[in-house]
């Protein structure tokens, strides 16, 4: 006689996630970034205590999606406000998620003088190099000869400069204390990608200073590809410009062992 199949759960809703529909394109990756960041809340029991700070951009309604505490900066801010909060509240736990077009056009000033002075913050920065909840238009990180709607016939270097790498920025500062890059464009680099956020919560719980988790995100609607193809477009082309890896990792948090 055959024996009955013993189930057993293998994966569980994030308790830090809501359980409602989300705004997102579909096969847009701020999904698979809050279901990481929601579970590294859960694991390390920080629900209670943390404060969210919402950029401008496609993440605009984030606080939405979490059930912590939440606040919403004006473009480009959510640093400087994540800073007052933290300066306020020493014993919260204060994350900013921010997109590119947020954190490296007119937010550049706020994230450089955050990660300078060592502010005792996490940020998770969205790279999709394009402006994507205006209409897909040239960021700071559009890579080299990509087409956008304001640049429909590929950035052009000499007219436009050069993609700005974020992470290779402020890794040089002394303040920064974790700066890191991931993509989510396969299973293997999102378990990766969860494991650098883990990582930067823990360096601001021990009091380290700034950190940052970089990750390469897909755009199907604005790129118009497929989500499919969105994602091997990411690898093609993205990866080899916003190479992966740690930029700054301070040796505190290199003995860490999570």
């Amino acid at each position: 006689m055959d024996l009955p199949i013993q189930e057993q759960v293998v994966y569980e809703h994030p308790v830090a996630l809501l359980d409602v529909s989300t705004h997102y394109c579909p096969g847009c990756t701020h999904g698979v970034a809050h279901r990481l960041v929601a579970e590294v809340i859960d694991e390390m029991n920080l629900q209670s205590k943390t404060i969210g700070v919402a950029s401008v951009g496609c993440s605009g309604f984030i606080y939405n999606y979490f059930d912590v505490d939440f606040v919403v900066a004006a473009h480009g801010r959510a640093p400087a406000m994540a800073t007052g909060i933290k300066r306020c509240l020493p014993d919260r736990f204060v994350f900013t998620y921010q997109g590119d077009g947020d954190l490296a056009s007119i937010g550049m000033a706020e994230i450089v003088h955050a990660a300078t002075r060592g502010e005792n913050i996490s940020v998770i920065f969205m790279n999709n190099a394009n402006y994507g909840m205006t209409g897909g238009q040239m960021a700071p990180t559009t890579l080299p000869g990509q087409k956008t709607t304001s640049s429909q016939t590929g950035r052009d270097v000499e007219q436009q400069g050069f993609p700005i790498r974020v992470s290779e920025m402020l890794a040089k500062l002394d303040g920064a204390s974790y700066v890191v890059r991931r993509s989510l464009h396969d299973p293997k680099n999102i378990r990766q990608a969860k494991k650098a956020i883990r990582i930067a919560f823990e360096t601001q719980l021990r009091g380290l200073g700034f950190s940052m988790v970089e990750l390469l995100s897909v755009c199907p609607t604005n790129w118009n590809l497929t989500p499919v193809d969105s994602m091997k477009w990411l690898e093609d082309h993205m990866v080899p410009y916003y190479p992966l890896g740690d930029y700054k990792v301070h040796p505190a948090v290199a003995e860490m062992r999570i």
